[in-house]
């Protein structure tokens, strides 16, 4: 396993009126960050949050090509951008316990925080497909150019790892400075991650190992892992 020291490459808030950041979801101009009551639209060159949807946001957010999913609690909510409407809702595969969520290749994928799990999940049902374990508390989750990737928060320890989807293997592990969590996470599809902060309610960029920190339009596309 390859490990190193995450690059922190740019910080975004504290934002007024938010006391804690879950997920988060790039859309391709936007970075979207949930805080509870309200799912925050944030400008990654300005720094400026552009708009609000007045929905509840306890955890992953996720960006299809056209609506936003989002975890409400012991649901998935699939959500219009431009009116803010809940369009339908699946259950979650954690009840309540969920954390991280992404989308890839026509599913959803999510964290299960305590149960140390990433779900692969039907948009359409909440059916869950497949389950991948991991060692640590999952948190974000995010596929890019074919790599999946998660953050983990566990005490007071946070990093992001590179994992093999097939069998749950570190392959790759990017680790935090002592006190700051990860709580989401997406990649901009080039050379960064955005990261929610949790309770310190701040966003932050990371460089992407081998990419640099500049933003890139990549593809996301996982590989198979159908059961076998």
């Amino acid at each position: 396993m390859k490990r190193s020291a995450a690059d922190i490459v740019q910080e975004y808030g504290p934002f007024p009126g938010v006391d804690r950041v879950g997920g988060v979801a790039y859309d391709g101009e936007r970075v979207w960050f949930a805080s509870g009551d309200r799912l925050n639209a944030l400008d990654p060159a300005s720094g400026e949050t552009l708009r609000s949807l007045d929905v509840a946001a306890h955890a992953g957010t996720a960006f299809d090509g056209q609506h936003l999913y989002q975890i409400a609690e012991d649901r998935i909510q699939r959500i219009d951008p431009a009116s803010g409407r809940v369009l339908d809702t699946i259950p979650a595969p954690g009840g309540g316990g969920d954390s991280g969520l992404a989308w890839a290749e026509g599913t959803l994928w999510v964290g299960e925080y305590r149960e140390r799990k990433i779900h692969q999940v039907d948009p359409r049902t909440g059916t869950v497909l497949r389950s991948i374990q991991s060692n640590r508390f999952v948190t974000g989750v995010t596929w890019v150019d074919g790599e999946l990737w998660h953050g983990t928060w566990e005490n007071d320890a946070s990093e992001l790892r590179h994992i093999d989807p097939r069998t749950g293997a570190v392959l790759e592990q990017l680790d935090l400075p002592a006190g700051i969590g990860v709580s989401g996470l997406d990649s901009d599809g080039g050379g960064r991650f955005f990261c929610g902060g949790g309770y310190g309610g701040k966003v932050r960029a990371i460089s992407r190992p081998g990419r640099g920190a500049a933003a890139g339009k990549g593809s996301r596309p996982p590989v198979d892992v159908t059961d076998t």
